[in-house]
C-alpha cells in the first residue's frame, strides 16, 4: 500500500468507528438545528406496531409484532407496504443492513428472520437454544455479525449474517437493550438486576457495571465520542457511562420526575434523544452544554419503544400504543 493510500485509510477508519446511535446499520446524520416540528402517520397494522429502523435508501421499516408482520414506509410518497412473516415468527426488532436486506428477531418462535424487500423471501434462522424471546438487534459496522439479546432465555447471542451460524452466552437479568462499543464489546442492559453486562467477543469474558438499586437500564446507545448514554426506566434518569473506564461518569434526572426513560439514541453529531413514555415526550440532551429541549407528541398514550436517527439526522419512532409513525425535525 502507498503511504497516501495508508494515511487516507488511517483518516477514514475512526469514522467508521465513532458513527454513533444504535447500531442499526444506517449511520446517524444531524441537524445543525431542530425546530421541533412533528409529524405522524397512521401504520397499515396496528397491532402493537414498535421498531423503527431507517434503510440505504431512506425509507423507514417497522417490525408489527402482534401483526405479524414487516411494515416499509416511504418518507417521499408517504405510503406503506407491508410483508406477512412466517406463522409464529412475531417480530420484536428490527434492522435494515447496507445491502438493504431487512433482520428481524422471531420473538416467537426463537429465531432470526431474514427479509429480501426485492424477491419478498423469507429465511429463518433458528436460536441453538430454540427460544429465549430474542428480543433487540444490532449490527457490527462491516455487516458480517448480527447480536441480540434473548430476553427470557438470560442470553446475548450473535449470528453469522453469511452462514445463518450463532453462538450463545449465558448472562442474568433479562437483557434488553444492547450497543457495541467502539472496541467491538457488546454492552446489554440488564434490566432485572439493575446492571449493565460487558461481553468481550474475542475471549466471552463477561463483565459487569452495577448502574444502582431500582435503576433498571433498558436501553443504551453508543455516541461518537464513545461514550454510551443509558434510558434508567426505574429511576427517571440518562446515564452516561465510558466503556473504558467501566464506570458510570454522570446521571441526569430528566424533566418528567420518574416518567419511564425507555428508549435512547444518539445522532451524529452527540446529541443524545431519550423519551419519557408516561409523558407522551421525547428529550433532546446536549452533552456539551447539558441543556435539555422537551419536544411534547401530538399523540397521547404513544408508547415509544425504540427511536433512531436516519442519516439526515432526523429522529424517527413508533408508536406502539397509538399505531402511528412519528418523525421529529
Amino acid at each position: 500500500m502507498n503511504p497516501t493510500a495508508y494515511l487516507l485509510l488511517l483518516l477514514a477508519a475512526p469514522l467508521v468507528a465513532s458513527a454513533g446511535g444504535s447500531n442499526y446499520g444506517i449511520a446517524p446524520g444531524a441537524l445543525p438545528d431542530v425546530a421541533g416540528k412533528v409529524r405522524e402517520w397512521p401504520v397499515p397494522t396496528p397491532k402493537f406496531a414498535r421498531d423503527p429502523a431507517a434503510a440505504p435508501d431512506g425509507s423507514i421499516f417497522i417490525s408489527v409484532m402482534s401483526g405479524n408482520k414487516v411494515a416499509r414506509f416511504d418518507p417521499r410518497t408517504q405510503t406503506f407496504r407491508e410483508w406477512d412473516l412466517p406463522s409464529g415468527h412475531r417480530p420484536h426488532g428490527v434492522l435494515v443492513d447496507k445491502q438493504g436486506i431487512v433482520w428481524t428477531t422471531g420473538n416467537g418462535n426463537g429465531t432470526i428472520g431474514r427479509l429480501d424487500p426485492a424477491s419478498g423471501r423469507i429465511t429463518e434462522f433458528s436460536t441453538p437454544s430454540g427460544g429465549g424471546g430474542p428480543h433487540t438487534l444490532v449490527i457490527t459496522d462491516d455487516g458480517g455479525t448480527i447480536w441480540f439479546t434473548l430476553q427470557s432465555g438470560d442470553k446475548i447471542a450473535s449470528v453469522d449474517t453469511r452462514t445463518g451460524a450463532m453462538r450463545e452466552y449465558r448472562t442474568s437479568g433479562g437483557p434488553y437493550g444492547l450497543a457495541l462499543d467502539q472496541a467491538g464489546n457488546v454492552w446489554f442492559c440488564r434490566i432485572g438486576d439493575n446492571r449493565m453486562g460487558r461481553l468481550d467477543p474475542k475471549t466471552g469474558a463477561m463483565s459487569e457495571v452495577d448502574m444502582g438499586r431500582g435503576s433498571q437500564p433498558r436501553r443504551v446507545a453508543t455516541a461518537p465520542d464513545g461514550m454510551l448514554w443509558i434510558a434508567l426506566y426505574g429511576n427517571g434518569k440518562l446515564a452516561k457511562l465510558d466503556p473504558a473506564a467501566m464506570k458510570v461518569v454522570k446521571e441526569y434526572a430528566l424533566p418528567g420526575g420518574n416518567a419511564g426513560p425507555y428508549a435512547v439514541t444518539v445522532d451524529g453529531g452527540g446529541m443524545v434523544w431519550v423519551n419519557e413514555i408516561n409523558t407522551d415526550t421525547v428529550v433532546r440532551f446536549d452533552p456539551k452544554t447539558e441543556q435539555m429541549r422537551v419536544v411534547q407528541l401530538p399523540s397521547r398514550n404513544t408508547g415509544i419503544r425504540k427511536m433512531i436517527v436516519d442519516a439526515g439526522g432526523k429522529l424517527w419512532y413508533m408508536g406502539s400504543h397509538s399505531g402511528r409513525l412519528g418523525v421529529v425535525e
